[in-house]
């Protein structure tokens, strides 16, 4: 009887059974494991780079895995089931959830905050120059105004406060304020400050009025919109001077009131809607955009008075560049005389016009103008 031949061992078995080694080919790859992984890696969420949408910030995304780098060749030698499964896992150990969550928000921002100031080259915010220290109020006040502007996300609180920082640095509204002469023809008596004392052991109360009635020219006044904007930016800073940031000695209480935010009033008296100037909605939409990323959580509440009912689309389009929070702070007005019931701690310093019985807003604050005579000299020439 012949015995049987015996069939050649596959060249990979035999090769582990004389220990030796063999070449591998290329491991295959799920294309939609590895896709899945490089969406989860694209987005850093430390990272100082703003976002290319134009309005939408990123949400954080988990972070790189360390398996999205390349795919090792399997081992010659066997692995224990230990060793298998942490080569398996594609979960970093390293947690970045805390990173987007309420708590440790704040300790996240002042983390980063060192890196946007170098990047920027601005450490100042509304008054406040920035430092890394949990102790330092004004610091934390800013922040967390950034934070709650968020619903909370650092990494959407830090893209905004960099693009705030970014503009602070290129627009230098401080310096709009105290060195800046604006042409008496084109923005005066279109803006004032008032500040009315409160009892102690409360923040004083700031309103900035703007009125669009006083408008002379509507070419003139909106038709340079970047000029409007200085303006513009020039009568924010001084409420914001006003309101005194950097000497606060309290916190914003957590999940608390945030007392230190302000009132602004448009009126719009005399002003008509029934043809509104393309120069008019294109300073608006750039005022709402360039405000609500440079200046988020100073407006307490915001009236619009004098308004004619039809003038909805002005509030439809404010909920384009708006959160649904801010909104709610709108309140339209049909007339000015009611808006001292809306305002019950003050109602009665306000204007007779306003409703109540205190000084003209004309005897409040406001930014500096060119004398009229050199307006007037200056066209000459």
């Amino acid at each position: 009887m012949k015995p049987k031949l015996q069939q050649p061992l596959n060249p990979h078995i035999e090769a582990k059974m004389r220990s030796e080694p063999v070449s591998v080919a290329p491991v295959a790859v799920d294309p939609k494991a590895v896709d899945a992984t490089s969406k989860a890696a694209s987005t850093d969420p430390t990272s100082n780079e703003p976002s290319t949408a134009p309005e939408s910030l990123p949400a954080p995304d988990a972070p790189k895995s360390p398996a999205a780098d390349s795919v090792s060749p399997p081992s010659n030698t066997l692995t224990t089931p230990e060793k298998s499964s942490k080569t398996e896992t594609s979960t970093p150990e390293k947690k970045t959830v805390d990173f987007v969550e309420v708590k440790g928000a704040m300790e996240n921002m002042l983390n980063e905050l060192p890196s946007l100031i170098k990047d920027t080259e601005q450490s100042e915010m509304w008054g406040v120059e920035l430092t890394a220290d949990i102790n330092h109020v004004p610091t934390t006040i800013v922040l967390e105004k950034f934070l709650r502007a968020n619903n909370k996300n650092v990494a959407e609180a830090i893209v905004q406060l960099k693009k705030a920082l970014k503009w602070r640095k290129e627009m230098n509204p401080r310096k709009l304020l105290t060195d800046v002469e604006f042409d008496t023809s084109r923005f005066g008596d279109l803006g004032y400050v008032t500040v009315y004392s409160q009892p102690e052991g409360k923040v004083k109360e700031i309103v900035t009025w703007n009125i669009y009635g006083a408008v002379k020219d509507k070419k003139a006044t909106f038709g340079d919109v970047e000029e409007f904007i200085k303006w513009r930016a020039a009568l924010m800073e001084l409420s914001v001077q006003e309101l005194d940031l950097k000497s606060a000695t309290e916190k914003i209480p957590e999940d608390g009131v945030d007392p230190y935010r302000m009132v602004q009033v448009h009126d719009y008296l005399n002003v008509s809607f029934l043809r509104m100037d393309p120069s008019v909605k294109a300073a608006s939409k750039k005022t709402i955009e360039t405000f609500s990323m440079a200046y988020p959580e100073l407006l307490k509440e915001k009236f619009f008075v004098n308004v004619p009912l039809v003038m909805g689309w002005v509030f439809a389009g404010m909920k384009l560049f708006l959160s649904a929070e801010t909104v709610k702070k709108f309140h339209p007005l049909s007339y000015g005389s009611n808006l001292a019931a809306e305002l019950p701690d003050f109602g009665q310093d306000l204007p007779v016009a306003y409703g109540g019985k205190g000084k003209d807003i004309k005897e409040g604050l406001t930014v500096r103008y060119a004398p009229a005579d050199a307006d007037v000299k200056a066209t000459e020439d």
